[in-house]
């Protein structure tokens, strides 16, 4: 037995009564390290199938645009964050659809100035006139007795 200085000796001696076994406690190590990458593969299992559900709740709930030429539309202002006014409508128009292309791009025609040109379809809303009131004559309730 080689010579073991005081403090080594005191180790040597505690390793030992622990019954210490490096092949045992690789093989622990390894089983542990195992467990802890299926417990991370789980994790990234269960975040893929969060991630899908909540894209399939919202794709569910988006309604199709359909637009025909000839419908009135409104256009959304992408550059009101310029223009100071918290009340100010972000939609300007009505505009006219006057050709669809694929892939969602639309030639909308302004009326008044005749000019037309072409926009992304999600920009686009359509456009319902207001309804106007009905006249309806005034019934006396005395003379209908």
């Amino acid at each position: 037995m080689p010579f073991i200085s005081g403090n080594c000796h005191k180790a040597y001696w505690a390793v030992k009564a622990c019954n210490f076994d490096a092949t045992k406690v690789g093989e622990e190590r390894k089983l542990q390290l195992q467990e802890l990458e299926e417990i991370c593969l789980e994790a990234y299992e269960n975040s893929r199938i969060y991630k899908e559900r909540t894209k399939n709740f919202h794709d569910k709930n988006i309604r199709d645009k359909e637009f025909q030429v000839g419908n009135k539309v409104l256009l959304y202002k992408s550059r009101l964050k310029l223009i100071k006014g918290k009340l100010r409508s972000r939609w300007e128009g009505p505009f006219f659809v006057t050709n669809i292309f694929p892939y969602g791009a639309i030639e909308i025609r302004d009326e008044a100035t005749g000019t037309s040109w072409k926009v992304n379809g999600h920009r686009l809303k359509k456009y319902f006139e207001e309804l106007k009131e009905l006249e309806v004559d005034g019934v006396d309730i005395i003379d209908a007795i």
